[in-house]
């Protein structure tokens, strides 16, 4: 397996794109989402699968994708058109591609594969070794029960992905709605243990937790409820299906820029009085709040959030006159 390691990007928004919908596919580059993911899975019929190989390949080889992350989501170990997938994609287009995502991953070994494809691919064409990540999707109660082992398989996985749909499915949920509580679940979030999980093993390897899609593309109200839970519990970004819900996904996982700045300049304040010349503090007062180092680990994520989303500053610390 590789051990390069990828820095982590921002992900607020993360827009599904069909390889078979060439018009899609050009429209995709001018939208202000995070990521772009490109899809041979689910969107695209198998008959359409081989066509939407060549259109990716064109399309990430001549497209202009400014700062996106991309992405293109391979079909899962289970079906007959993963290798192709993968070789033809990166062979093709392996120079400006970001990352592979694997859906329905279900054991650590999955990655495994993946991950040694990837380098035997980027050995034989002479690209970077290790510098295509893996995202992988946990689509079903196997890969749940999975999760920490998936998350470490290896070094290439940047983000742990919650497939919702395919995952009710998986465990016989009693709702057809995405996303939405399933009826008779009245009390609390049915979702809450999935989305935790996935959180938890995340967060203890250093990866990114993304939500997956809200299907209901006409209920922005909707789709903002249903990404302020996962945000609310620090995921980093949502998929979207619909241009319309770009905007609204970048807002609720960009910090409020009232808390950006506040995580800033806790930042600049502990900084300087825990220096020599502020005294070397370890708690002190910021106006009315008291601060010192577990101020400023929650400063941190406040601030590379706003940071990753490309926020500026409207009001900075300023250190007292000596």
């Amino acid at each position: 397996m590789s051990t390069d390691t990828t820095p982590l990007r921002s992900r607020r928004s993360c827009h599904a794109v069909p390889g078979s919908n060439p018009r899609f596919l050009e429209k995709a580059q001018g939208l202000d989402s995070d990521q772009v993911f490109l899809d041979i899975e689910d969107s695209v019929a198998p008959l359409a699968k081989p066509d939407a190989r060549k259109n990716i390949v064109e399309v990430l080889n001549t497209g202009d994708w400014g700062a996106k992350v991309r992405t293109v989501r391979v079909n899962d170990w289970t079906t007959q058109w993963t290798y192709k997938d993968v070789i033809e994609v990166v062979e093709g287009a392996g120079a400006n591609l970001d990352c592979i995502m694997l859906p329905k991953v279900q054991t650590a070994e999955q990655v495994v594969a993946l991950d040694v494809l990837l380098t035997q691919i980027e050995t034989t064409m002479g690209y970077e070794v290790g510098r295509i990540g893996i995202e992988a999707q946990i689509e079903n109660a196997l890969g749940l029960i999975n999760v920490d082992a998936i998350a470490t398989a290896s070094p290439r996985v940047e983000t742990i992905i919650f497939g919702p749909a395919d995952f009710m499915a998986s465990i016989n949920m009693k709702s057809l709605v995405v996303g939405e509580q399933p009826p008779g679940y009245d009390v609390g979030d049915a979702y809450h243990y999935i989305l935790m999980r996935i959180l938890m093993a995340a967060r203890a390897h250093d990866k990114q937790a993304i939500d997956g899609p809200y299907l209901q593309i006409k209920d922005l109200d909707g789709f903002r409820r249903v990404a302020g839970r996962s945000a609310a519990l620090g995921f980093d970004g949502k998929w979207t299906l619909h241009p319309d819900q770009i905007a609204a996904a970048n807002e609720v996982f960009s910090p409020l820029q009232s808390d950006y700045d506040h995580a800033e300049n806790i930042l600049d304040a502990y900084d300087f009085y825990t220096s020599e010349k502020g005294g070397a503090k370890g708690a002190v007062m910021l106006g009315d709040e008291m601060i010192d180092e577990a101020s400023r680990k929650m400063a941190l994520v406040v601030s590379a959030k706003g940071r990753a989303a490309g926020m500026e500053r409207t009001d900075v610390w300023s250190p007292p006159e000596s």
